[in-house]
């Protein structure tokens, strides 16, 4: 069976929950291979074995990692072409996806980002995605290339098949065009105790109803080991934090159960159509009304 690369999501080779997931589905498609980006490989090769992958990749160049988005296209370009594979597949973030258009462009593939489920049917692989603010649902197909797919986390629960997990050290030269933008600084999140808020799988955010006081809705989130989110108004009025900010212009999320306190509007309710359950409390009669709970399969 072809390769399908993975391109692992990790903090200094602690890996995350996404990549366990993304090898889930790549077994689906083919063999699994993840691209490692850093010099920590030997911390992640047991999980990264744990999920199936048959190989890794390891990009080991400070050029890679110190400049933003072209360096990581052209590693990912590099590996395409000593691999060949039959899909390639990356957790949905903003960097990923900005590294895989770029890599769709060198490899004459197609891209679909955003995917909120995966399904192969034989060699065909199908992409379904919430656009337009949650108002339809599509189902798409790339016909040239390689499909290019960034995936947001929490679509399937991921399971292990045990596999190598072999090293392979990738040279990567990366051009001086690609080293237009240098990451001068690095400054680690502060540790909340509260899972990160794109992965978690509960939910619970405040907005304007709250008054700025996101005390009680806090306690909620730790009570149902839950991470914290934001409105817009919430964050543009200083009561929370941006990187808090969920929806549209903020950050895309996924969970189990998505809680709502004092938001209203359709369209913030639209927004969270891949949670599996919507609650939504206090917010206004328009839009999702007063309290409501939406499920779906």
């Amino acid at each position: 069976m072809a390769e399908v690369l993975v391109l692992v999501d990790h903090t200094d080779g602690t890996v995350k929950k996404t990549t366990a997931e993304l090898l889930t589905i790549a077994r689906q498609i083919g063999t699994p291979s993840a691209v490692f980006v850093g010099s920590n490989v030997e911390a992640a090769r047991p999980r990264l074995a744990q999920f199936g992958a048959e190989k890794v990749y390891v990009i080991d160049n400070a050029d890679v990692q110190d400049y933003l988005v072209a360096p990581l296209a052209e590693a990912l370009a590099a590996v395409v072409e000593q691999a060949s594979p039959a899909a390639v597949l990356l957790p949905s973030t903003p960097h990923n996806k900005e590294a895989a258009a770029r890599l769709a462009i060198k490899t004459g593939s197609g891209l679909i980002t955003d995917a909120a489920a995966v399904e192969v049917d034989g060699d065909t692989v199908t992409a379904t995605q919430s656009v337009f603010a949650g108002s339809y649902t599509t189902r798409s197909q790339v016909t040239k290339g390689l499909p290019i797919i960034t995936v947001k986390p929490n679509i399937l629960p991921p399971t292990a098949s045990q596999a190598g997990a072999a090293v392979v050290n990738v040279d990567v030269q990366v051009s001086d065009a690609a080293k237009g933008a240098k990451i001068t600084d690095r400054q680690p999140k502060q540790k909340s105790g509260r899972p990160e808020l794109t992965e978690a799988a509960i939910v619970v955010s405040g907005g304007r109803g709250t008054g700025g006081d996101f005390g009680p809705v806090e306690e909620f989130a730790d009570s149902l080991g839950a991470a914290v989110g934001a409105s817009r108004a919430a964050v543009d009025a200083g009561w929370y934090p941006h990187s808090n900010q969920v929806g549209q212009t903020g950050k895309q999320v996924s969970p189990q159960l998505y809680v709502a306190a004092g938001i209203s509007g359709m369209l913030l309710c639209r927004v969270k159509q891949l949670a599996r359950a919507l609650l939504v409390l206090g917010g206004s009669r328009r839009g999702c009304g007063r309290s409501a709970v939406r499920r779906s399969a």
